[in-house]
């Protein structure tokens, strides 16, 4: 998938316990100068969210604008995009384990960290059990799914995703041809339709696409990976600031203020971006692009 990367970002890799995590990083002009101060700059990872065709690409029109002054990171998790996809049950302690893994890898010291959805629920957690990882949070529409109490996530029931054979079936028909992904992005993702063009279209079909992503996928859509952030927000110590796209179905603004005001002291900002769904970073990139050049300074 790195057709779908910006010019000169190119592709490398990290061994985990679960298999290899590909992630994306400049290494040619115009980001890469003839400048041995170049590799010292200061990493900013970009994690991507969960959901049919999910990978890197979903940040790529915001991390080139950190490339000169960050060595910017954007990998595709286990399970998604191109790296490994082991068959198994994924459970939250497979991310929580690859995740610690690839950040222990990448840098010796903490890094700031910018993650959407469940993924940055899922860090999270892992800030709360390994601080020293982090320097800071900035996390888009943060959701365990099942925050308060309340199944935010599945859209199917669950004794028809459980089926054998069917639930590949769904996956197949949903999330693997253009007509499926389309509608995906158009009546999920986004806030405005017009906004989905056919690059990312093409780039989630590849990702949905790849050999045995359909595992990962449908441990997401059974509700395996859900848990109630709101037991955890009160414990997170990593200074973090939280942004919200205004009609992003599923996970509402009204749960990310009341999951802010669990912990205002860590909570330094909560931002919520007009006109733009659950992934503001794609819809509105400029808009992402200028806030967190604001709390990143």
């Amino acid at each position: 998938m790195l057709q779908f990367q910006p010019p000169g970002f190119g592709l490398k890799v990290v061994d985990t316990s679960l298999g290899s995590m590909v992630y994306y990083t400049p290494v040619a002009l115009p980001w890469i100068l003839a400048n041995p101060e170049q590799e010292e700059l200061p990493p900013l990872i970009f994690l991507h969210n969960f959901g049919g065709g999910a990978s890197a690409y979903e940040w790529s029109k915001v991390y080139p604008a950190f490339a000169t002054t960050y060595r910017v990171i954007a990998p595709d998790l286990i399970g998604w995009g191109q790296s490994a996809h082991p068959i198994r049950d994924y459970q939250v302690s497979d991310y929580l384990t690859t995740l610690a893994e690839f950040l222990s890898q990448v840098s010796d010291s903490p890094v700031p960290v910018v993650a959407s959805s469940l993924t940055g629920a899922l860090v999270i957690r892992l800030a709360i059990e390994r601080p020293e990882l982090f320097k800071a949070l900035f996390l888009v529409c943060p959701s365990g799914f099942a925050d308060f109490g309340q199944d935010a996530g599945r859209r199917l029931p669950l004794n028809v995703i459980r089926i054998p054979l069917l639930n590949n079936l769904i996956y197949t028909l949903g999330a693997t041809n253009e007509v499926a992904v389309t509608n995906f992005l158009v009546q999920f993702l986004f806030a405005n339709p017009e906004r989905v063009s056919q690059e990312m279209v093409e780039a989630y079909l590849a990702s949905a696409q790849q050999p045995n992503a359909e595992y990962a996928a449908l441990a997401f859509l059974r509700g395996d990976l859900y848990f109630d952030l709101s037991f955890y927000i009160p414990q997170l110590k990593v200074p973090t600031v939280i942004f919200w796209g205004e009609e992003a179905q599923f996970t509402r603004s009204e749960v990310g203020q009341r999951l802010t005001g669990l912990n205002p002291e860590v909570i330094r900002g909560f931002e919520v971006i007009p006109e733009t769904g659950v992934l503001p970073h794609l819809e509105k990139p400029e808009v992402m692009i200028g806030l967190l050049q604001r709390y990143l300074c």
